[in-house]
């Protein structure tokens, strides 16, 4: 991908957000877009490819957000956070007559390569306008559903978009902002509940911190993260393998004082 990029424009500049993102994963890498592209300035063009469905009739686009930010990719639910979180400009279909590499019609597996990089390239470079990606589209992306952070009953219930993989840490998309409705300050405990779908898989009380040196080594721990979100480790641990705690859609979480 990156060699067709450099086909289109060696003046292009290319830099990696990720290539972890779980096989079939598409809501961790909505996430990550999410997670990342804010701290990128307009103009910036982001190629997205986690495309479980490629080559089949799933629309192919581009989007311009309200910031002024463009993302390459399939319309299979990448798109929606970066949709909540930057708004919808405007949407086009990439004309796949126009804009696919050379000789690669008879390839229906690698649209990373022969649609995606290329067109990304193509409007990056400015080899194309916006308008000459394809036809308008309504502003409406594929959407995948997932549990917002809402305050209610004196509990706040959240969902468990991804984990800091590296660590194990459990991280939620509970802001700081909603957690402000419990009244929360470091040395406080906070009781926890964590399902997929209705299962319960863990309950218990987390001391919240400020970061993990305040805790002893092997202790559980609640904190926020760096994107001062609502989070969960064991300080110099894993706290998902050790709960057996995942993430994604169907993941929730519960606190309460």
């Amino acid at each position: 991908m990156k060699g067709v990029a450099m086909g289109v424009s060696t003046d292009l500049k290319i830099f990696d957000l990720t290539h972890e993102i779980p096989a079939f994963n598409i809501w961790e890498a909505a996430y990550r877009l999410s997670q990342t592209a804010q701290y990128y300035p307009a103009g910036t063009v982001f190629v997205s490819v986690c495309d479980p469905g490629v080559g089949t009739a799933r629309h192919s686009v581009v989007l311009l957000t309200k910031s002024g930010h463009y993302f390459v990719t399939p319309d299979n639910g990448t798109l929606t956070l970066i949709a909540e979180q930057l708004g919808i400009q405007e949407i086009r279909e990439i004309d796949e007559v126009k804009n696919r590499r050379r000789n690669s019609n008879e390839s229906y597996t690698f649209h990373g390569r022969d649609v995606y990089a290329f067109t990304g390239a193509r409007l990056a470079s400015r080899t194309i306008t916006f308008e000459e990606v394809g036809s308008k589209l309504p502003n409406e992306v594929v959407k995948i559903d997932y549990q917002k952070p809402i305050f209610e009953n004196g509990s706040i219930k959240g969902g468990i978009p991804v984990l800091d993989i590296q660590y194990g840490n459990v991280w939620t998309n509970i802001d700081k902002k909603t957690a402000e409705n419990l009244d929360l300050k470091a040395g406080d405990i906070v009781k926890v509940q964590i399902f997929n779908d209705t299962k319960k898989v863990y309950q218990g009380k987390l001391k919240l911190v400020h970061t993990f040196g305040e805790a002893e080594i092997g202790t559980d721990v609640c904190y926020f993260n760096s994107l001062l979100n609502f989070s969960l480790a064991v300080n110099q641990g894993n706290f998902s393998e050790k709960y057996k705690v995942y993430s994604g859609a169907h993941w929730s979480i519960l606190l309460s004082r």
